[in-house]
Order: C-alpha cells, then sequence, then structure tokens
C-alpha cells in the first residue's frame, strides 16, 4: 500500500478512477485535485462514506489545490477537456497541452518524487508534455492507452469466439488513436494462435473495431467518453507501481531506440513495478507490424513537434 496517490481531475474518469483506487486499498490517503469549486469535495466525502461498505479504510479528500497531494507516490493526471463540435484535433491538443503542462507545474512542485500515469487526450502527446514540464526520468511519466486498448481488443475477440477473455492473452501498441498496432502475431487462446480459431476476415475487423473502440462508446453517448474502462485501466497500472507486481503492461513510454524508435512516446511492453517504468521488452514484430508500429509513433512524434518542449 501506498502512503498517498493524488488525482488530477474529478470528471467522470478521475473520480471513478479515485474509487477504485480506494476499494483496491492501494492507498492510505487518496487525493482527488479539481478546479470547479466544491465537485472535488463533494465527492471524495460520498465516496469515502462508502468505505464501510466497500471494506476499506482509506481517506479520500477532494481538493481545489495541490497542497494536499504534496508527497503522493503517483499522481493519475484526467484533467482536460474533450473534443467538441467544430474543434479540430490540433485545437484539442493545444489546449489540453496548456492544461497538462499547469498540472505538471504543480506535480514537480509538490510531489517531486512522484511517478505520474497520464490518462489525458491526446494520451501521447500529453506524456510528451507532463515530462517536459516536470523534468521528470522516462521511469517516471508513463501513459494509460495499451492496457484499455488491449482490454478492448480481448473482449471484442471473446465475443467472437464466446469464450472467456480471461483465456486470451494479447497486447495493443502504437499511439492511443486510429494507428494503434494490436498484435495478432502474439494474440492466444490459452496457448493456441487465435489465427487457427478465427478466420482472417473476423479478425481484421476486430481489429478495426478496436481501433475505433473509443469512438463507438462516444457515438452511443452523444455528450460524453468512456470512463468505467479507462479508468480500470489506470488503476491497474496504479496497482503494479504500488504492489511491485513487475507486470508487462502496453503503456505510453518515451523510447529511446527501443524498436528502432527515438525520442518518442508510444505504446510498448513495460514492465512496471515500485519504480516505475523498470525496463521496455523489445519484442520481435513481424515486418508489418513494425512498419505500422513506425507510422503510429512518427504521427505521434508530429504532434510532439507541434505543442514544443
Amino acid at each position: 500500500m501506498l502512503e498517498k496517490v493524488a488525482v488530477v481531475g474529478a470528471g467522470n474518469v478521475g473520480a471513478t478512477a479515485a474509487q477504485r483506487l480506494a476499494e483496491k486499498n492501494l492507498a492510505r490517503t487518496v487525493v482527488m485535485i479539481d478546479v470547479v469549486e466544491g465537485v472535488p469535495q463533494g465527492k471524495a466525502l460520498d465516496q469515502w462514506q462508502s468505505g464501510p461498505i466497500e471494506g476499506f479504510d482509506g481517506r479520500i479528500v477532494g481538493s481545489n489545490g495541490y497542497d494536499p497531494a504534496a508527497g503522493a507516490d503517483v499522481v493519475v493526471v484526467t484533467a482536460g477537456i474533450a473534443r467538441k463540435p467544430g474543434m479540430s484535433r490540433d485545437d484539442l491538443t493545444k489546449t489540453n497541452a496548456g492544461i497538462v503542462r499547469s498540472v505538471s507545474e504543480q506535480i514537480a512542485r509538490v510531489a517531486p518524487d512522484a511517478i505520474v500515469v497520464v490518462v489525458s487526450n491526446p494520451l501521447d502527446v500529453m506524456c510528451y508534455v507532463a515530462m517536459k514540464t516536470t523534468g521528470f526520468p522516462r521511469e517516471r511519466v508513463l501513459g494509460m492507452a495499451g492496457v484499455l486498448d488491449t482490454a478492448r481488443y480481448r473482449m471484442f475477440l471473446a465475443e467472437a469466439m464466446d469464450l472467456s477473455a480471461q483465456d486470451i492473452q494479447a497486447m495493443v501498441l502504437g499511439g492511443h488513436g486510429d494507428t494503434m498496432v494490436p498484435l495478432v502475431s502474439y494474440t492466444t487462446v490459452s496457448g493456441i494462435p487465435v489465427g487457427q480459431l478465427l478466420e482472417q476476415s473476423r479478425l481484421d475487423a476486430i481489429v478495426e473495431r478496436t481501433r475505433n473502440g473509443g469512438a463507438e462508446i462516444v457515438g452511443y453517448l452523444k455528450t460524453g467518453s468512456a470512463y468505467y474502462a479507462p479508468s480500470a485501466a489506470a488503476v491497474e497500472m496504479v496497482e503494479a507501481i504500488a504492489l511491485d507486481r513487475k507486470r508487462l503492461l502496453p503503456c505510453s513510454a518515451w523510447l529511446q531506440g527501443e524498436f528502432g524508435l527515438r525520442d518518442v512516446f508510444c505504446g510498448v511492453p513495460c514492465k512496471l513495478g515500485r519504480r516505475g517504468l523498470e525496463s521496455i521488452v523489445d519484442i520481435r514484430l513481424t515486418e508489418q507490424e513494425r512498419t505500422d508500429l513506425h507510422k503510429s509513433a512518427e504521427a505521434v512524434r508530429a504532434m510532439q513537434a507541434m505543442v514544443g518542449g
């Protein structure tokens, strides 16, 4: 158990993440921070009062400032705006870069030894902004994307095969968006290659649905986006760190030569433990997967250049 985990943003993703952190007993104190007066305080009080029912003793507190997050072991960043009608992807990137830059300055001030898990979108670029602003080493700035994308991929496969998702081993790499790279060559069901269980056309359709997983949910909600699965994915990363689990999870990390890529954030297999990123596993990819991964990374690099250093 960690002493303190902070969650920046008390919207749907942030508030749900805070509740999950408490219920899993991952921290003695969970601090939820948001700029809207009263919202983090009210939600935190409500969540804390569920403790006797859900079986946790940790405290959840809400704040409009960052001082209560002083000394936090991990900070989960969910702050940012959703893309609005008429807003270009570039506009969203620049707006959220400003928000994440401000958040990161405060993290560096109050929790200089924290591990930062970024959830804000566009995910990979926001990781870049957070790392550059905090000055933290790459081991302590990670992005949540691959864990979520892989969960979606596994569920779609489970549905198609009428099998338990628990028996499906898979990994999705690349940037968090429509250039992500589900690794079909590494996808198995209890060790059986998925290609022996599903025809290629079905696999291709599932890969495409995975790439559009977030958009599919937005299409239903109209005015919102996913938050149950994203919060669960972020908390799985925090759990790996808090409990020193040595989990191998697909996360957005700052690459320095791995997979032939350098100076770019991209989803890759990451070993997570108490120190954050402990190593990146540079696995062999098919020629097409490697090409797709580089294409995805270059799309992120272009957006990194947009927000600058």
